[in-house]
C-alpha cells in the first residue's frame, strides 16, 4: 500500500492511499465521492472532468493525485457556500444552460476560472475560453448567456 498523500478538496484535507500517478479524477470520484467531475474522454479534450486547482481550471483526468498535494482543489460541489449556489451555478439554472447536463460541472468550473481571471469577459472571450469544454446537446448559446449573467451578478457584488 502506498504512503498516503494528503490533498485538500473543497476546504477539507483528505489522506488518500493511491499510487502517486493515479489520476485525480479517479480519487475524487471513486474514493472521496465527489462525482460532479465526469469521466468523458480521459484525454483532457472534453472538459467534463474540470476542477479548479489553486484557482485555475484543470482537467482532473490528466493530473496525478500527487501533483495536487499542497494545492487546494475545488470541485463543483465546493462552490456552494452557506446554502447559496455560486452565481454561475444559479445562472446555469436560470438560463436553462443544460440539457443532458453531462458537461455542466466542467463548464461551470471553467467559467468560474474565466470570471476570476477576466470578470468582464466579452461574449467572444467566453466562447474562446470554453472551446475546450465539449457540449454535445447544443446548449452553447445558453451556456454563454449563463456566464454573461453570472458575470453581471458577480460584478454587482453577489460574490
Amino acid at each position: 500500500m502506498p504512503n498516503p498523500i494528503e490533498i485538500e478538496v473543497n476546504g477539507k484535507r483528505y489522506p488518500v492511499h493511491f499510487h502517486p500517478d493515479t489520476p485525480l479524477l479517479c480519487v475524487l470520484r471513486d474514493d472521496l465521492g465527489f462525482t460532479g467531475a465526469k469521466y468523458g474522454c480521459g484525454e483532457g479534450q472534453c472538459g467534463s472532468c474540470t476542477v479548479l486547482i489553486a484557482g485555475q481550471p484543470r482537467r482532473s483526468c490528466q493530473i496525478s493525485v500527487s501533483a495536487v498535494a499542497g494545492k487546494p482543489v475545488t470541485t463543483v460541489e465546493g462552490l456552494e457556500k452557506d446554502g447559496q449556489l455560486h452565481p454561475i451555478q444559479q445562472a446555469f439554472i436560470d438560463a436553462g444552460a443544460f440539457q443532458c447536463a453531462y458537461c455542466t460541472p466542467g463548464m461551470i468550473m471553467s467559467s468560474v476560472g474565466l470570471l476570476r481571471s477576466n470578470p468582464n469577459a466579452s461574449t467572444d472571450e467566453i466562447k474562446q475560453f470554453l472551446q475546450g469544454n465539449s457540449c454535445r446537446c447544443g446548449t452553447q448559446p445558453r451556456i454563454v448567456e449563463a456566464v454573461r449573467q453570472a458575470a453581471k451578478t458577480m460584478q454587482e457584488g453577489a460574490r
